[in-house]
């Protein structure tokens, strides 16, 4: 699972859902944190002009592309790996893991409404996971250390993450050394059509990110033509 691939200079993992669960697996048998971030269009944007952001990314364990322009981008064109992604196969499988061995989570969110929706799913959907609880997260440091209380002392297994970019980022970068939680899912706006539903809003908005991006995209590829 050593392959990577390079969109808009960050380097993702180019792995099969099984491969990364099977790393999710293992991480979840250790003692130290260990950190999987699913990469969208939205953080690859993001990071940018943001060599800071794009090193805390890449110092996760497992980097995974959750749309599947980010495949496209980088000129791969499997038809299991984009159905993979499209259908969120890893991050099913993943909570399904959970729900499975009855593992403790916390979530972190941005709105109530997240955490309204979030813990109806995983009650309706993955009724074995314990939730341990659940908290808002704005940017900045300021309410790092209440956040990280509350997670060590809800004792979790995961700490699941469905923050925008960078805040998701940099909060994991700045606490990682701090959380007591096996693994760390940065599953950022990822998440959402499994909580959420397709609303739409998120058709829209979605429409006009996929556009910018490959704008980008283009861009970039011109310039490395013209300096190649």
């Amino acid at each position: 699972m050593n392959e990577t691939i390079c969109v808009l200079d960050v380097n993702i993992d180019n792995c099969s859902a099984k491969q990364a669960m099977k790393a999710s697996v293992e991480y979840m048998s250790t003692a130290v944190t260990n950190v999987v971030e699913l990469v969208t269009i939205e953080t690859l944007m993001c990071v940018r002009d943001k060599p800071d952001l794009r090193k805390a990314i890449e110092q996760s364990d497992l980097v995974l592309p959750a749309q599947t322009e980010i495949l496209e981008a980088a000129g791969i064109a499997d038809v299991r790996h984009m159905q993979e992604i499209k259908t969120q196969v890893y991050l099913k499988m993943y909570l399904k893991y959970l729900h499975k061995n009855h593992s403790r989570v916390y979530l972190l969110v941005e709105t109530d409404e997240e955490v309204d929706r979030l813990t109806a799913c995983m009650f309706s959907r993955y009724r074995g996971i314990q939730l341990a609880g659940a908290a808002k997260v704005a940017p900045g440091a300021g309410t790092d250390d209440m956040l990280v209380n509350a997670i060590n002392g809800g004792e979790v297994d995961s700490v699941i993450a469905v923050l925008s970019s960078p805040v998701q980022e940099e909060f994991i970068s700045r606490n990682r050394s701090l959380i007591n939680a096996r693994m760390w899912l940065g599953a950022g706006k990822a998440m959402e059509p499994i909580y959420k539903g397709r609303t739409k809003g998120g058709r829209v908005a979605s429409f006009f990110d996929r556009l910018f991006f490959k704008r980008e995209i283009e861009k970039n590829r011109r310039e490395m033509q013209a300096h190649g």
